[in-house]
């Protein structure tokens, strides 16, 4: 999942950066609230966590202006500013959830994936399809209780598909989903992942398979 950062405390950001880049998902980082605004609108994000007191740009303006360009990024404020009026405010322009700082990295971890399992229409954080089951709090995968070995970017790629198992996900969708700004992720890559899944999965009955000039979706191997 690919998830923006706006916070302009250095230590912090760089703090949430690693808990975030380590659990497997897509970061990026951004300092103030113009730049975020920017990022908002021209790049797809599945999580924005949104500082409010930032210099260029006040967060609630950033939170009103994507919402007013009807951004379905889920919205978690981590701020400092903490009246209760200003967690109202917060919530009615548009955010999903408000932590005020300082705040507890195991709360903020457990918030970040409920968010992420909301944005992806599950109430769960246990999905099976077919014999390999995916727990989104650890992202770990197992077929018939056994854990499966999957590196962090197939990883990443398989949870997307998995979450939205049979149906068709677009590769720019995929590719903006695993890849940071800084990253670099072709569209070979992504070809080359698919395929090393098709040999992981194959044992277990599941296979990734091709919608010629889409994408890719998870399906039985056995279904025609």
């Amino acid at each position: 999942m690919r998830i923006l950062l706006v916070e302009d405390n250095e230590a912090l950001a760089d703090g949430l950066f690693a808990i975030l880049k380590g659990t497997g998902h897509a970061v990026d980082v951004v300092r103030d609230g113009a730049s975020a605004d920017a990022a908002i609108a021209s790049e797809n994000f599945d999580l924005v966590i949104l500082d409010l007191t930032l210099p260029e740009m006040d967060g609630l303006d950033v939170l009103r202006a994507m919402r007013a360009r009807q951004s379905k990024a889920a919205v978690l404020i981590l701020t400092a500013r903490g009246a209760p009026e200003e967690r109202v405010r917060g919530l009615d322009l548009g955010a999903d959830d408000y932590m005020i700082k300082p705040f507890d990295i195991s709360e903020f971890e457990a918030r970040v994936r409920m968010l992420l399992r909301r944005q992806a229409g599950l109430r769960s954080a246990a999905i099976t399809y077919g014999a390999i089951a995916l727990d989104l709090n650890s992202r770990t995968f197992s077929a018939d209780g056994a854990p499966l070995d999957i590196p962090a970017r197939e990883v990443g790629l398989l949870e997307i598909l998995f979450m939205r198992a049979g149906k068709v996900v677009a590769k720019e969708a995929i590719m903006q989903s695993l890849a940071a700004f800084d990253d670099d992720l072709s569209a070979n890559a992504i070809e080359q992942y698919v395929s090393r899944l098709r040999k992981r999965l194959a044992p277990h009955g599941l296979t990734v398979r091709t919608a010629r000039g889409i994408g890719y979706y998870l399906d039985k191997a056995s279904a025609a």
